[in-house]
């Protein structure tokens, strides 16, 4: 493993941030200006991440049931609706982005949008018909994530933000955020996180920990290990497979030996290229920000294009 050619092949992309941890140990560092690494910034869909890791510690704390339980102990309307199916929906269905809802998140129905300019986000998601079965199909809806982290608040009577500062932020060290929220006061589970880079890699290295911090077991081994598990395929353009709120995929890359070499990881994953992975085999924590978008131009997937070969150089 050698990340030294890493610095000058990210230069030209011009990455607000490239922060690359091994063992524990700060080993790339890099920011556009000080501005960058001390102002925060939209993290965006890694929100949903760090929603999953406030369901995992209050399930750690009984204020959530297992996740079999149905979402219909929270929105009745799930029973109550003509659709039968509904009823069968439960948080891991929610977790795992596969409750079976019509809706598409960008283009199409443009059910995000939609979602966000309604007086109640909740009951916008709650309301769109179903076209699979609960469980067989991975859907990428952020009006799920906005339902956990309503469930959250009935669960811990706390603001999804107020939660995360006693049991995540507060023990990371995370002191400097921004939280958006709906027209009900309940703080975005999908977008709207902004956080510094350097508390983002606090989280991928706190999952690489299995949950542990300092001393504290802030996550149980058992939910760490369940959150990423690879439960569902994503559908083409997407790669790789969804967990609770988490990426996974792999990388293989061909080698000198007779054969090649690869790693598993696990990644949050923020429009317009925010992400924060995790190597367990190696120890390896990387995170990648990014505000300049070229129009019509996918940002580049910094990990896999840049630092994943690196990690498998001998």
């Amino acid at each position: 493993m050698n990340l030294s050619s890493l610095l000058p092949a990210i230069e030209p992309l011009d990455l607000r941030s490239c922060l690359v941890s091994y063992n524990g140990k700060l080993i790339i560092e890099h920011y556009r200006n000080h501005r960058t690494r001390e102002e925060i910034a939209k993290v965006n869909s890694c929100t949903k991440s760090v929603v999953s890791a406030l369901i995992c510690i209050a399930m750690d704390k009984q204020l959530l049931p297992e996740a079999s339980t149905a979402a219909a102990l929270y929105f009745p309307q799930l029973a109550e609706d003509p659709d039968p199916r509904k009823k069968a929906i439960t948080l891991e269905h929610l977790l795992t982005m596969s409750a079976g809802f019509n809706w598409t998140e960008f283009g199409g129905q443009n059910s995000f949008p939609r979602m966000t300019q309604t007086p109640n986000w909740i009951q916008f998601a709650l309301e769109q018909p179903l076209s699979d079965e609960p469980g067989s199909r991975l859907e990428y809806n952020s009006g799920l994530s906005q339902m956990l982290s309503a469930i959250l608040v009935q669960a811990s009577g706390m603001t999804t933000a107020a939660f995360a500062e006693r049991y995540l932020f507060q023990p990371l060290g995370i002191s400097q955020y921004e939280w958006e929220h709906d027209p009900q006061g309940i703080h975005t589970g999908g977008f709207g996180l902004r956080l510094l880079p350097a508390d983002m890699l606090k989280l991928g290295q706190l999952y690489l920990q299995q949950g542990e911090w300092n001393g504290r077991q802030l996550i149980s081994q058992d939910l760490v290990q369940r959150s990423v598990y690879p439960a569902i395929a994503a559908e083409s353009p997407r790669r790789g497979r969804y967990g609770w709120h988490w990426w996974v995929d792999s990388f293989t890359a061909a080698s000198d030996s007779a054969s090649p070499s690869a790693f598993d990881f696990y990644y949050a994953l923020g429009f317009g290229g925010q992400t924060i992975t995790v190597v367990p085999s190696l120890n390896i924590v990387a995170v990648v920000t990014n505000d300049r978008l070229k129009r019509g131009k996918p940002p580049a997937d910094v990990f896999r294009q840049h630092i994943a070969p690196l990690l498998v150089q001998q």
